[in-house]
């Protein structure tokens, strides 16, 4: 699998500082999970893969990176994962698609499908996971995200805060990056922001990615 821009984008923004124990659900070749232990200094992370190629590149590229000690990894669904404690915070760049065409390459359609992991799988699955006050962040396409959120409100989850991700003004949304907890007060706002990829020429990166990714983009 490649190394996507997006999740790039969602592993620098996911609300992560000051978590102790963090779940990284259909953690693929351990991208996340890699910028998460970048990012937090002292926090511990779990990574849950289910696929045997995927599970095997992420154990190889955590065990070659300077976050070893930090980060375990477990080739398991997460519906049969349990951990030996709760995790204050749970990041996940789940298996997607709803309805597209399906790709002849099933290890593909295994890393963009939700067959193996609804949203209901994976709301019931972080429910369980997922302290009380713990916070749940979520990179989906853009009408994936607006099923999820739905269906995550009817569940009692509320979006903390929202960003939609542009190749550059003037195009169309492609992904939806979601911090969401449970319940909160009466009267609370969510806070929601866009961000752009490239500026309007299509070629230079638009300065609220550069300055996103400085710490991760040798180009920056």
């Amino acid at each position: 699998m490649k190394v996507c821009t997006d999740a790039c984008v969602f592993g620098a923004w996911a609300d992560i500082e000051n978590a102790e124990h963090i779940l990284d659900i259909g953690a693929g070749t351990g991208l996340l999970s890699l910028i998460t232990a970048q990012r937090n200094k002292n926090g511990k992370i779990c990574a849950v893969e289910l696929d045997a190629d995927a599970f095997s590149q992420a154990k190889e590229n955590i065990e070659n990176s300077p976050f070893a000690d930090r980060i375990e990894i477990f080739h398991s669904a997460i519906q049969d994962f349990s951990g030996l404690e709760k995790f204050d915070c749970i990041i996940s760049n789940p298996p997607f698609f709803q309805s597209d065409l399906r790709s002849p390459d099933s290890k593909i359609n295994r890393a963009h499908h939700s067959d193996s992991l609804t949203f209901q799988d994976l709301l019931k699955a972080v429910d369980k996971l997922l302290t009380e006050a713990g916070k749940f962040n979520i990179l989906l396409p853009v009408d994936e995200g607006t099923i999820f959120q739905e269906l995550a409100e009817k569940s009692g989850w509320c979006i903390r805060r929202k960003l939609t991700l542009f190749h550059q003004n003037g195009k169309k949304p492609f992904r939806t990056l979601m911090v969401l907890v449970r319940g909160e007060s009466a009267g609370f706002r969510a806070v929601n922001s866009d961000l752009f990829i490239y500026d309007e020429d299509g070629k230079t990166y638009h300065p609220g990615f550069a300055e996103l990714m400085k710490d991760f983009y040798l180009i920056f």
